[in-house]
């Protein structure tokens, strides 16, 4: 029987402009967008340069200015914030098809997950409107000392192509609370989805031009966003490489901040006395294989008790022939493809270097029959690495495990350590004591304990350390970053 929730691809209207001044806007270079699922190119869309950069961001700057939206009772941007979130809610089934036609998201995520999240994210958001008033200074009895958050007026924002909807949300949400006015290019690989949430902004009440989407190739669109002198501020999630560009091209044309979620190589451990292998076996096999592993905190480094480490990988090996490939649009689908051929290449590539430096693959990584030209790859469970092997020292973006073990906490929090890396860690233990210590001990932005993955409280913030970033999204934090802070000291009399 044919889940409620399957849908064709080619009957999805799928937007092909940029989205400027609250209009779409058409440019003479187009771009293929295709299908991750079975290599089909579903839509041209048109392709930027930066003179439309420039546009854009002129716009965003005119209507931050002039359409009061900065100045307004803070209360009215959260207003109409939850009403964005409203509209995204009531156009749950067009966003969720959006985002799967051309993305590795299959629809039953979109629809249950993607969608939902990122309108309960606006909705948090929006709570923090009317609750950033600055502070009052300690100051002596004859002088008034404040400090007052101020938007830094445009922000360039340039979203990853994993979780295009969710991702780019997060950080249009926070800049547009704080008064600012933001410009956006989506992925190239993912460019529909937040084009029509652009859209809906704009019926929820946003200003036009204050939200403006410009479509184009991160070396064309994103270098011209990260150089422009009007952007204030720019924020970035994706590799640490473009990373670097993104920091570089900020410094050189500014200097300005930069807010960078970056590339991870997040390690898993797993102590002897973890109360149930099924279990944790079940929690590691989802954190490394989500979203087939195109995820910047993919658990993908196994560090586990030796005494543990042969039941476990069993385990792992016995679950990695349960995943189906099957197109996004399918409803039964809960694996995803692998977003480009360029991707699966490279991860295979890892792969062999890997064997070929004496690793054992326990579980082969391998390509998964499906219709048409679909790039599917199989969990690979990697075992016999060292610090130096190659999957465990490079970033991999794919369903790639590799398993080292130890003996006490020491070997294991040695193990956990990365010579670039700190986005996130998860530790797996009966023992509250055990679980401090290695919260204390680790290099990472985020712990997970005896969980891994985020949770729907947006009020914990997400961000790397080291090579895995600068800043952070979500929480409090996300919307002090788009503020720019003034110093006042007032003296009683003349």
């Amino acid at each position: 029987m044919t889940s409620p929730i399957t849908f064709d691809p080619s009957l999805v209207d799928m937007p092909r402009g940029h989205f400027i001044g609250g209009r779409f806007v058409e440019s003479g270079d187009t771009l293929s967008v295709a299908s991750p699922s079975d290599g089909q190119v579903r839509a041209e869309v048109c392709a930027g340069g930066a003179a439309l950069v420039d546009r854009a961001v002129q716009d965003a700057a005119h209507a931050q200015a002039t359409s009061g939206w900065a100045t307004c009772a803070p209360r009215e941007r959260g207003r109409v914030l939850r009403r964005w979130a409203d509209l995204v809610e009531a156009h749950r089934d067009e966003l969720a098809r959006l985002e799967s036609v051309c993305s590795t998201r299959p629809i039953r995520e979109t629809t249950a997950w993607d969608v939902p999240f990122t309108a309960e994210g606006l909705r948090f958001f929006a709570e923090y409107a009317d609750k950033l008033g600055g502070e009052v200074a300690a100051t002596q009895s004859d002088l008034l000392g404040m400090v007052i958050g101020e938007p830094y007026g445009v922000i360039g924002a340039i979203a990853p192509w994993n979780f295009p909807l969710v991702m780019g949300s997060w950080k249009v949400a926070p800049a547009l609370v704080a008064g600012n006015a933001v410009v956006i290019k989506p992925s190239e690989m993912t460019p529909f989805s937040i084009v029509r949430l652009a859209q809906l902004g704009i019926e929820a009440g946003l200003p036009a031009g204050l939200f403006n989407v410009v479509q184009g190739e991160g070396g064309v669109v994103g270098e011209a966003l990260s150089r422009h002198p009007l952007c204030g501020k720019l924020t970035f999630t994706g590799s640490t490489r473009t990373g670097v560009a993104v920091m570089t091209a900020a410094a050189e044309s500014g200097p300005k901040p930069v807010t960078l979620e970056l590339g991870g190589k997040s390690p898993q451990i797993v102590h002897d006395d973890i109360r149930s292998v099924e279990t944790v076996a079940a929690r590691i096999f989802r954190a490394f294989t989500g979203n087939a592993g195109q995820v910047c905190v993919s658990g993908s480094r196994l560090i586990v008790h030796r005494k543990v480490a042969d039941e476990l990988v069993e385990r792992l090996v016995s679950l990695t022939g349960t995943v189906a490939p099957g197109m996004t649009w399918d409803g039964d689908t809960a694996y995803s493809p692998v977003i480009s051929a360029r991707q699966a290449d490279g991860i295979e590539a890892i792969v062999a270097r890997s064997l070929a430096v004496g690793a054992t693959a326990v579980a082969p990584l391998r390509r998964l029959a499906c219709p048409g030209d679909g790039r599917f790859l199989s969990p690979c469970v990697l075992t016999g690495v060292s610090e130096q092997t190659p999957a465990v020292r490079e970033e991999i973006f794919g369903p790639v495990l590799t398993v080292q073990t130890f003996e006490d906490e020491d070997e294991a929090l040695s193990l956990a350590a990365h010579p670039v890396y700190g986005l996130a860690a998860g530790v797996h233990t009966s023992d509250l004591g055990r679980a401090m210590r290695a919260v204390r001990s680790l290099k990472a932005g985020t712990v997970w304990v005896n969980r891994y993955g985020r949770s729907s409280d947006f009020v914990i913030p997400t961000g790397g350390f080291g090579g895995s970033g600068i800043g952070k999204d979500l929480g409090r934090q996300a919307v002090e970053a788009n503020l720019r802070h003034k110093s006042v000291l007032m003296a009683f009399g003349e």
